[in-house]
């Protein structure tokens, strides 16, 4: 659908740097939300000069997303951290800013607006990086799985029910997408895909919304695996989830989060092996301890990260949950030695 598109100026300048180095991929939002110890005043903006104008009657607290609205300071500024720290790519924190995903809070009006201040957040805080030190860095626009699951029941004795369609999935990411375009995103990133036919429906509004904004955008694809079977929640391997998304012709695919670096090794090389594109991983800090916390060290994380880049597996890295500035600094400099893997040619 994009193969007449012109790309965008941001493509053609990340397509020259990834020939020249690993980039790297900011960390986690959740952690660093969570230091800042938010009560559900802080959520809604009451009593400060950004109180949310959609009104919804849920608590709000947990809500992260709605941040970019009600606290956009301190979002801007957990971007900014990750971009001092060597980032060339940031993502959005719009990871459920989807009506499908926000109507667990009665937010689904304020969506757009989501989507499009998320993009323009962070373009500030590269903005004031770039200025900093001259280095040009890369808003990704983030695209979640949402809570549901096209592919699987969630009723137990109903196997043939579903609690959403592929249609819903492709008109609230297609309004997702618009908006992260329309604030400025320079790439769109579907990430933590556990059902590829909810990454599908994503795949076909993020094509719809770049035709509709005249221009190809980089289109990073991130699927996760759930166990240790190596499959994905829809039970798929890493080479089967490959061949069902290759079609887009994805800048990356990768994987992210549920396995920290040592078990995610043997997937990220089975999907290296496989795919002609360029691989991105960005792994949890470790696995969470029974408190729900990680443990795993900057140095620890990138340790295992730059084995990823010595075998030739990797293009782009970076941290999820668990992961900090200081981590993202870290796996920058562990990497920074190695040369980005080779895009292998198939038939």
């Amino acid at each position: 659908m994009t193969g007449k598109l012109k790309q965008s100026a941001a493509f053609r300048d990340l397509n020259r740097l990834a020939a020249e180095r690993i980039l790297i991929l900011d960390g986690a939002m959740g952690t660093q939300i969570q230091n800042l110890g938010l009560d559900e005043d802080d959520y809604t903006g009451r009593g400060s000069g950004h109180a949310c104008r959609h009104h919804s009657e849920h608590p709000q607290k947990g809500n992260n997303d709605l941040l970019i609205l009600t606290q956009p300071e301190a979002v801007e500024q957990i971007h900014y951290n990750y971009a001092i720290a060597g980032a060339d790519i940031v993502e959005t924190n719009t990871f459920s800013s989807t009506t499908i995903a926000q109507a667990d809070y009665g937010l689904e009006q304020a969506v757009h607006d989501l989507n499009a201040e998320g993009a323009r957040v962070v373009r500030r805080a590269l903005d004031r990086a770039t200025a900093e030190d001259g280095r040009p860095r890369f808003v990704a626009g983030a695209l979640g799985p949402t809570n549901r699951t096209a592919s699987i029941s969630p009723d137990v004795n109903n196997p043939g029910y579903r609690a959403v369609t592929f249609e819903e999935l492709r008109v609230a990411y297609l309004q997702q997408a618009t908006g992260l375009i329309e604030g400025g995103a320079d790439i769109l990133l579907i990430e933590t895909i556990f059902d590829t036919l909810n990454a599908k429906a994503a795949i076909f509004a993020c094509l719809q919304a770049m035709q509709a904004h005249g221009q190809a955008l980089p289109l990073m694809i991130s699927g996760t695996i759930t166990d240790a079977s190596g499959r994905t929640l829809s039970g798929q391997t890493p080479t089967a989830f490959w061949h069902s998304v290759r079609h887009a012709r994805p800048w990356t695919v990768g994987l992210n989060c549920a396995l920290g670096a040592a078990a995610m090794r043997p997937h990220l090389a089975e999907l290296s092996g496989v795919a002609d594109t360029l691989i991105c991983a960005y792994p949890n800090a470790g696995l969470p301890n029974a408190f729900g916390e990680y443990d795993e060290g900057p140095q620890d994380t990138a340790v295992q990260v730059a084995e990823f880049a010595r075998e030739g597996l990797v293009n782009v890295v970076g941290g999820c949950c668990g992961t900090t500035p200081d981590h993202i600094r870290a796996i920058a400099e562990a990497v920074a030695e190695f040369s980005p893997r080779k895009v292998p040619e198939y038939a």
